[in-house]
């Protein structure tokens, strides 16, 4: 069964999907079941340049991929940054080019929210805000 926002790859032609409505059944692309792609968060040689640092603002928050920011160069880069809020009823996601810094600004009023990243070779990070 697959879950709200789960993110998944074809491992042969490298398209990524998100998930939007949980349903039974196999996601499939070429021919070969997809991927599940899992959130990191606990890899100390990776953490500091992928996992996603959130900051309350004055009009929200501010997601920035990594403590020193990922690079950006073709080689290897931040595909998208996305917010989730706890309940899953609010998600913003910025897709990233090669000339983006990999962060993001947000108006949200939320105590608490996710966010992740996914990074063309070391896969999908997760960090967490909660004020509580």
């Amino acid at each position: 069964m697959t879950e709200k926002l789960q993110i998944y790859r074809c491992n042969v032609c490298g398209n990524v999907v998100e998930v939007l409505s949980e349903s039974y059944g196999e996601l499939v692309c070429c021919n070969e079941a997809m991927e599940l792609i899992k959130e990191k968060n606990d890899d100390e040689n990776l953490n500091e340049k992928h996992v996603p640092v959130i900051t309350k603002n004055i009009d929200g928050y501010n997601v920035a991929v990594g403590a020193v920011l990922h690079p950006m160069t073709n080689e290897h880069h931040i595909c998208f940054v996305q917010a989730v809020s706890q309940d899953k009823k609010y998600v913003k996601t910025k897709f990233l080019s090669l000339d983006d810094e990999p962060e993001m600004n947000l108006k949200a009023k939320c105590t608490s929210l996710w966010a992740r990243a996914l990074c063309n070779i070391h896969g999908l990070f997760k960090g967490e805000y909660n004020e509580f």
